[in-house]
């Protein structure tokens, strides 16, 4: 009986052994498919990409933006939106684009990245979304809109609505000075300069051009007659540069560039140039 247990006892022992070694055998064939499965993964991820598996792609980040980079891109982008509001509501787009870039910082404003409002306009009389932003007052609240495209149609509404803004209907549509001017009088805003920082930018950027195209009217030569009756502006034409124009009317370049809110030395020919305070 003791002899009978003992080769029990040892068989248990055998068979106990044989299954942990084949348990270890199954693990390294399971190790050997899973790394052959991850090479290829490997290989094909290589061919595709061109990119080693094991090295991150390098992603360049492109280099900051200039101001004027992004002003370019901001009317880019909204000049046909403003244009469709001027041939819909007679509002120049040339006034619409200038608030909008003055209003949102050309779109990298906080309350444009956390309202898609670009016109500042505040939640009086409101009834959608609003959010909460320091202005006159601290947490004011200021309308926020889905899309950019409903700032830009609210920006429309609000003026052709309000009885205070009829008196900019009577002018001519091309006349982007007596908008700017007008928006200022009828109390858009409480910036004393804010009509001289409408007419800068779109004087700038040539913003009158938009206007033109809508109208069919060349406003190139518009704002040169402009300029013609006035000694304050001076039209940049061929070979002109900030240092020669300053020269001309007894300025330094950091002061024609303060006049006309300029960042860099760049100018183009038809922009106009304040060459007074």
């Amino acid at each position: 009986m003791k002899y009978a247990f003992k080769i029990l006892l040892l068989l248990l022992v055998f068979s106990a052994f044989s299954c942990g070694s084949k348990k270890k055998v199954a693990g390294k064939k399971e190790v050997k498919k899973e790394q052959r499965i991850e090479d290829q993964t490997r290989i094909v991820v290589e061919e595709i990409t061109g990119v080693p598996s094991e090295e991150p792609e390098v992603v360049e980040t492109p280099a900051p933006k200039t101001y004027v980079d992004k002003v370019a891109a901001y009317i880019k982008l909204y000049a046909p939106i403003a244009q469709e509001e001027m041939a819909l509501y007679k509002i120049p787009a040339s006034i619409t684009l200038a608030q909008g870039i003055l209003e949102s910082g050309a779109g990298e404003g906080e309350l444009t990245l956390k309202a898609n409002n670009h016109f500042g306009i505040k939640c009086h009389g409101w009834s959608g979304g609003g959010v909460y932003h320091d202005d006159d007052r601290p947490q004011e609240c200021f309308r926020k809109y889905n899309h950019p495209k409903y700032s830009y149609r609210d920006h429309s509404l609000f003026l052709t609505e309000r009885k205070r803004y009829a008196g900019l209907f009577d002018l001519d549509i091309d006349d982007y000075v007596g908008w700017a001017k007008g928006l200022k009088a009828a109390g858009y805003a409480t910036d004393r300069k804010y009509p001289d920082k409408l007419i800068s930018i779109i004087e700038r950027y040539q913003l009158y051009k938009y206007d033109g195209e809508v109208l069919g009217k060349d406003m190139v030569a518009y704002a040169e007659r402009n300029q013609a009756h006035s000694n304050e502006r001076y039209v940049v034409k061929q070979g002109d540069t900030l240092y020669s124009i300053a020269k001309r009317y007894d300025l330094t370049v950091e002061q024609l560039k303060k006049y006309n809110n300029l960042r860099d030395n760049a100018i183009g020919i038809g922009q106009i140039l304040y060459v007074t305070p």
